[in-house]
């Protein structure tokens, strides 16, 4: 017997639930690729990136994904044999970094905790040892999806012009741009990435990459350039050039239908809903804590993402049976645990298209599982999220 008729609600961390206006929005012919329709979206769509990234500088999209995006930023700026540091907080910027060794760089790891955020401090410490400078780039992630951890990307630049340090500040915003306040500009951020699966609630695919003018100075010399990702291509005259090839058409109607909805929302009142929302996951989450099996990876309150919530389970307790109930049963997926919480641990995606009816339908449906699976927990988490709604979203 199952309770799971309907459609699937997917409550993983991207791909995460699209609008049905941005479904709708690529139900339509295939555009002439030469046409001033094409072109004045393509142009919308690149300056609107760059409102969302909060930079003067220059934005561009990818056919790729976030990992391609993570290429396209290193590319540009590295030449072989640079060294970079990389912040560890999850499993997310080790990925970055792991691209950058790949592809010639030379890489260091400040090693950090996947239950704590990274701390400037630390970040300044070790600039301040880089005497010759080095290190040509930093790497980090605004959020990583792995471990729930957000981190505070303004100390990290203040931290960084401190130490007095040259190198190209970059940071991936794959699961944060469209949530929360991002501002690249006014925190020191040279290289900004993101992918469209996530806060953008559009499809998987498209990968955008931002630069301001010191990142495309050091681009004019960096050696790792390559045809398709490069930046200077991609500036010619000819629209075709923007994607390096046929634009992706589809996927810029969704993407140009999903930055609408969040201009019209206001991004003010887009990143307010992520934190009530993402509030109302870690007030459940705390009740049920009290069973003294589940529990926050994330150790710092203030250091818990408005985007996902990392849930680990303790004493003997498998994740992967409470995620298989809350899907086969109820027709809910969970986000599983990735890297170092394998098996671990179960994720609670509150990003994107989201809100109180489906964020209290997983957490009623994730109760339905602890009750049904007699894992201890304590008891009135959803209802511990709906008074925290009650008290915070006025009348």
């Amino acid at each position: 017997m199952t309770v799971r008729a309907g459609r699937e609600f997917l409550a993983i961390p991207g791909p995460t639930t699209m609008p049905d206006e941005v479904l709708r929005a690529m139900h339509r012919p295939a555009l002439d690729i030469y046409s001033d329709e094409l072109i004045g979206m393509t142009d919308s769509l690149l300056r609107d990136l760059s409102r969302l990234f909060a930079t003067k500088g220059h934005s561009y999209i990818y056919i790729a994904n976030g990992h391609g995006a993570w290429e396209g930023a290193l590319s540009n700026v590295l030449s072989r044999g640079d060294k970079v540091l990389v912040l560890e907080s999850g499993r997310f910027a080790i990925g970055w970094g792991n691209a950058a060794a790949a592809m010639g760089a030379e890489v260091e790891v400040l090693k950090g905790d996947w239950r704590r955020a990274i701390r400037p401090a630390e970040v300044e410490a070790r600039l301040r040892q880089d005497k010759g400078h080095a290190i040509k780039a930093i790497l980090a992630v605004q959020v990583d999806t792995a471990s729930g951890a957000i981190n505070d990307i303004e100390a990290i630049g203040k931290a960084i012009k401190a130490a007095g340090h040259p190198a190209l500040f970059m940071v991936d915003a794959v699961a944060s741009l469209g949530c929360m306040p991002f501002e690249m500009d006014a925190w020191g951020v040279d290289v900004g990435m993101s992918g469209s699966q996530k806060g953008l609630m559009s499809p998987p695919g498209l990968g955008f990459v931002a630069a301001n003018d010191r990142a495309r100075a050091v681009h004019k010399t960096a050696n790792l350039r390559t045809p398709y990702w490069d930046w200077t291509e991609r500036e010619g005259s000819e629209h075709y050039r923007k994607y390096a090839g046929t634009a992706p058409v589809h996927l810029l109607f969704a993407l140009r239908q999903a930055i609408d909805m969040l201009f019209d929302e206001q991004l003010e009142n887009v990143f307010l809903r992520h934190r009530l929302l993402a509030e109302a996951v870690r007030r459940a989450v705390a009740v049920w804590a009290e069973g003294q099996v589940l529990n926050f990876n994330i150790a710092e309150p203030n250091e818990r993402s408005n985007t996902v919530t990392t849930v680990v389970m303790a004493n003997g307790y498998d994740p992967s049976v409470l995620q298989r109930y809350c899907k086969e049963k109820c027709g809910v997926v969970l986000g599983v645990g990735i890297g170092d919480l394998a098996g671990q641990a179960f994720r609670i995606a509150h990003m994107g298209h989201v809100n109180a009816p489906m964020i209290l339908g997983t957490l009623g449906v994730i109760e339905v599982g602890l009750n049904a699976l007699a894992i201890p927990h304590g008891r009135g988490g959803t209802e511990a999220a709906i008074e925290w709604l009650g008290e915070s979203v006025s009348a």
